[in-house]
């Protein structure tokens, strides 16, 4: 008679009680974080969707009705806000780009061993410091036309009479880009300088040994560790940027002529001042569908370039 032997049972792995306890515990810890991101922003976010759904109006007495996508075949016959669309854009690269390429230059220099570097950095920070009311109030009695000390350096140097920088339609849009630029470099700045600083000296050395110069290490050490930084630091820049408001809104008010409308003062304007809170809504839906559109894009082919290389 033949025994006959049975395997052990497989013991089946059951989830520590203690594990869950602290599921539920983190849950409490992140719930104070969380009420207000869902009550400020994602709760006001539907709203706002919701809102582009109907003929919502400022003081209006009858109720408001739900009216689908009336608002939204408006505004794609709204030459206006496309045009505002398309400035909004030029003004996004056109501050994203500069300021990356000088915030990189600077952080460069600041990681340096240099004498009183200390108070470089401090002094780099300080346009971070300061309001963009403030900012805005500043630049603009640096191009004041007749007293500025911009015109009167032009003039001092001969160059001309001076110019109205903000009120001439080819000169106001470059001339807010130029405040929009050092503005927003501090930010920058200080993100690529954590990401030099967080870059080993020990490859920039064995770059050195192996005969590279300057910008061989910056180009095979430097950079591949600063890249998710600038990845991250870019994207962010250009969806600040595109959103921007109180700068531009204090240097020119979307003046002269509409050419630094950008699309956040229009939509303002036609919700506040036009009183059409569900046509403002329905641009605030393009604009975040689109700027999230390009933005995938970007990081997509961003990420893909980085993982070729």
């Amino acid at each position: 008679m033949t025994a006959v032997t049975t395997a052990p049972p497989t013991p089946t792995r059951t989830r520590p009680p203690q594990r869950r306890h602290l599921d539920h515990g983190a849950w409490f810890l992140v719930l104070p974080a969380l009420i207000p991101i869902l009550v400020l922003s994602v709760g006001p976010l539907l709203y706002g969707v919701a809102l582009a759904f109907t003929d919502a109006q400022a003081g209006r007495t009858e109720p408001t009705q739900w009216i689908g996508t009336l608002n939204f075949q408006d505004l794609l016959k709204d030459t206006l806000f496309w045009e505002s669309f398309g400035i909004g854009l030029l003004w996004a690269v056109g501050v994203t780009v500069p300021q990356f390429a000088l915030a990189l230059g600077l952080a460069l220099l600041l990681n340096q061993d240099l004498r009183l570097r200390w108070l470089a950095r401090a002094l780099a920070i300080v346009p971070w410091a300061m309001p963009e009311v403030v900012v805005g109030i500043m630049w603009r009695l640096v191009y004041n036309p007749d007293a500025g000390i911009l015109n009167e350096t032009v003039r001092d140097l001969g160059l001309g009479d001076g110019h109205a920088w903000l009120t001439g339609l080819g000169t106001a849009l470059p001339a807010v880009i130029v405040v929009g630029i050092w503005a927003g470099m501090p930010q920058t700045t200080v993100a690529l300088l954590a990401g030099l600083q967080n870059t080993p000296q020990e490859l920039h050395e064995a770059a050195a040994l192996d005969g590279a110069g300057a910008w061989r290490r910056f180009r095979t050490v430097t950079w591949p560790a600063l890249r998710p930084v600038a990845l991250a630091i870019t994207a962010l820049n250009f969806i600040w940027n595109f959103n921007a408001f109180a700068l531009v809104w204090v240097l020119t008010s979307g003046g002269p002529g509409g050419r630094t409308r950008l699309p956040m003062l229009f939509a303002y304007e036609e919700a506040f001042r036009y009183g059409q809170f569900g046509y403002a809504a329905a641009m605030g839906c393009v604009m975040v569908a689109v700027i999230s559109v390009l933005l995938a894009c970007y990081l997509v082919g961003r990420l893909k370039g980085g993982d070729e290389r």
